[in-house]
């Protein structure tokens, strides 16, 4: 896991929190910042999911890179 993925789900859950808390107490400026805090996370996450499968690719990409050049020889 990359720091953007465990920073996103720390704010998504965060905002589930804060979410919850704003519906128990009836207090919709909680709800709001609860919701916005939750889609902040889940996109800081998926943008952390997306960081690990370039670096995949890109680990991929230079393998098969090699095993081309081994190829070539």
């Amino acid at each position: 896991m990359n720091k953007d993925q465990v920073k996103g789900a720390a704010k998504d859950m965060a905002g589930k929190a804060e979410k919850a808390f704003g519906d128990a107490v009836k207090s919709p400026e909680h709800q709001v910042k609860g919701v916005a805090n939750e889609v902040a996370g889940k996109t800081q996450k998926a943008f952390g999911d997306m960081k690990d499968d370039v670096k995949k690719i890109d680990a991929a990409a230079k393998k098969d890179v090699k095993r081309q050049e081994r190829k070539s020889w």
